[in-house]
């Protein structure tokens, strides 16, 4: 069922995300709410799909950006990898762990992003780039970590729902 819910899901983020959130900059920094919803869903304990979310969101948010198509891919992954990999290593503190791969992630993704541009031919001044987009939009994913977690501990609690013993 989860394999089914991703793509409205992950469309209506990425809708958000491209009409609302892109209107609302720090500096020149954006927030990632498929980051944050992938890095959520993938810290769940119960979500075997985290995989397939990653692929798909980063498949579309390949679509729609003016990045190349493989980046948004291969940051998401990465993310799923570190946050798969945090919940079996510190799994009695997710809250931590979103933090801390929604930290890291955040600059994994835009990282691999000014690397691409700037390996195309971009001229981008590197640490301009860093203190005006990097870490404001880092700043501003760790602000919507808690509120994104929890409402995707909610969707994973609907989706997975707790077995009752009898």
């Amino acid at each position: 069922m989860s394999l089914l819910l991703s793509l409205p899901i992950l469309a209506f983020v990425l809708m958000l995300q491209t009409i609302i959130v892109s209107t609302l900059p720090l500096l020149s920094g954006f927030a990632d709410l498929v980051l944050l919803v992938l890095t959520a869903w993938s810290l769940q304990e119960r979500a075997r799909s985290a995989w397939f979310w990653a692929v798909v969101g980063g498949a579309m948010v390949g679509l729609v950006s003016a990045i190349p198509f493989g980046v948004p891919l291969v940051g998401y992954l990465v993310v799923t990898a570190i946050a798969r990999l945090l919940r079996r290593r510190v799994w009695q503190t997710p809250i931590l762990s979103m933090f801390l791969v929604t930290f890291l992630g955040s600059l994994i993704t835009q990282g691999l992003a000014m690397g691409m541009l700037i390996f195309n031919g971009t001229p981008l001044p590197v640490f301009d780039s860093i203190n005006l987009v990097i870490l404001p939009g880092t700043l501003v994913n760790l602000l919507l970590a808690l509120p994104v977690y929890a409402v995707v501990t909610d969707l994973a609690q609907w989706v997975y729902p707790e077995e009752i013993e009898g």
